[in-house]
């Protein structure tokens, strides 16, 4: 198992402001817009190895598979992997806050609380 890297996922109200911090004043490029109700829902920053992902809290909340104990939190950490399965085998027994799922950008995810209670994702690229 090889973990690739580590994205935070920073969810906020709205996602509009954090443009002019990140693209505007330090040349991040919009990688990732996904829209929701009629504003950006999700979107992904990226200036050379450096990546930010913002979503909505509106966005988060009208999500399916979203975790049930969300808590209004503000954070969680998005990981990029080789092998989701080896990941799931060695964190059995964590507890699952989103079940292992295919998402319409072609990742295979699934996501653990980790012991300080925050959200981790690990997703498996279709292309991998």
């Amino acid at each position: 198992m090889h973990l690739r890297k580590s994205t935070p996922v920073l969810i906020v109200d709205t996602i509009e402001p954090a443009l002019a911090f990140w693209r505007d004043r330090l040349h991040f490029s919009v990688t990732v817009e996904v829209p929701h109700a009629g504003t950006l829902g999700f979107v992904i920053l990226a200036n050379d190895r450096i990546e930010v992902m913002y979503q909505s809290a509106a966005s988060v909340r009208s999500d399916a598979h979203a975790p049930m104990h969300w808590n209004h939190d503000r954070s969680y950490l998005y990981v990029d992997v080789d092998d989701v399965d080896a990941v799931a085998r060695a964190l059995v027994g964590f507890e699952i806050v989103l079940p292992r799922r295919q998402t319409f950008y072609g990742a295979t995810e699934i996501a653990f609380r980790e012991p300080g209670g925050h959200f981790v994702t690990f997703a498996q690229i279709a292309s991998d």
